[in-house]
């Protein structure tokens, strides 16, 4: 009878200690959650361009919420995730200017809604750590940054072929090598130019 009480004893004791264990992890995991991070801001569209996107509301909205991301914390970031996959997915499908309808520059808009449904997901994974949102705020940020890059090299095109002014009948171009945004600029030069012509005549 001693023994059993002995035995019973033991595993009490055994069975506090691994519950006291428990809580001090979960304690020191929790608050590395809550730890404000300084995080680098996206690349930002080019001043000069700024005229060309001004009325872009969906792009203007991701890129004001993304600046909330400066200085967050990672429980932060999951609670707002949600919101900021919901301007992403509106940017990428809600219509855009004509030039950036291109596979190349949808291609970016799937890559950072994609790092948005991500983060989104994180929500959902108990074992979450602070490192991995982390990682992934610092992976849509850089997706973001890719989205202007892209958009200031098509409008850094655009502007270089406006400023163009040779007839491109004398110069042997094979316009089936011409992606969309070229061809519909020289064609537009052209017109521009046919329709100087006629009124000069």
């Amino acid at each position: 009878m001693k023994n059993i009480i002995y035995v019973l004893g033991l595993f009490c004791i055994i069975s506090c200690n691994e519950t006291k264990e428990d809580t001090i992890v979960e304690n020191k995991d929790k608050p590395s959650m809550s730890i404000v991070r300084k995080y680098a801001t996206a690349k930002k569209i080019s001043p000069i361009y700024q005229e060309e996107t001004k009325d872009w509301a969906e792009l203007k909205a991701v890129d004001e919420f993304l600046g909330r991301f400066q200085n967050v914390s990672a429980k932060e970031i999951l609670s707002n995730s949600i919101e900021l996959e919901g301007l992403v997915a509106s940017l990428k499908k809600e219509s855009k200017p004509e030039m950036f309808n291109i596979p190349s520059f949808k291609a970016r808009l799937n890559i950072l809604h994609n790092e948005t449904l991500r983060l989104v997901d994180m929500r959902d994974i108990p074992a979450i750590t602070a490192t991995e949102v982390d990682e992934q705020t610092k992976k849509i940020i850089n997706s973001f940054s890719a989205v202007n890059d892209k958009i200031n090299t098509i409008l850094s095109k655009k502007r270089f072929e406006d400023a163009i002014d040779i007839d491109v009948k004398y110069i042997g171009l094979d316009s089936t090598k011409i992606d969309s945004v070229s061809k519909k600029s020289i064609n537009e030069n052209l017109q521009r130019k046919l329709e100087e012509k006629t009124k000069n005549q």
